[in-house]
């Protein structure tokens, strides 16, 4: 039976993920007001700006890696497409890997959760409609799928099925 996103607390989860799902609803603020979760994030990581309208995904990632005690994180972490050449190459999505995309102007980083009914992947990442949540994306968007470095690279296995908070992301 496959797992389902709705039971994602029994299931063992990466430190990183369990980071990340801490964080669920930090939302940024609009305007000159960033959000002191976000800003605390900027200032750990040495970052040169304070502010959440500067695109955050990559940010976000960075945090969560530093707080579960994974690291060292890509060097320029704030990119998202970074994050494409870090750690461990995966061949497939595995719960809690890295995922990367492209995007037109950019790219877009998050964690793989699960898919969606339709095969796209369920990323929970930041900077997602300006808030951490968890989004559909179509996987022909995907640039690269990493595992961190010195950690296990688990089997490959049917990902949970559910359904995003949202519609397919366009971050």
């Amino acid at each position: 039976m496959a797992r389902t996103i709705d039971n994602w607390q029994t299931q063992t989860e990466p430190t990183w993920l369990v980071a990340a799902r801490n964080d669920i609803g930090l939302r940024e603020i609009p305007g000159a007001p960033t959000a002191p979760r976000i800003q605390q994030w900027l200032q750990r990581l040495g970052a040169w700006w304070r502010d959440d309208e500067t695109p955050w995904c990559g940010v976000a990632v960075a945090a969560w890696m530093l707080a579960a005690g994974v690291g060292p994180v890509p060097r320029f972490w704030m990119r998202a497409r970074a994050w494409a050449d870090w750690g461990q190459p995966l061949a497939y999505p595995a719960h809690g890997c890295i995922v990367v995309f492209a995007r037109q102007g950019g790219g877009h980083v998050g964690l793989v959760v699960g898919e969606d009914a339709a095969g796209n992947l369920l990323v929970l990442g930041g900077n997602q409609g300006n808030a951490v949540n968890i989004r559909a994306f179509p996987r022909a968007r995907v640039l690269a799928y990493r595992w961190p470095p010195g950690r296990d690279v688990p089997g490959q296995f049917e990902l949970a099925r559910g359904s995003a908070a949202a519609t397919t992301g366009e971050a």
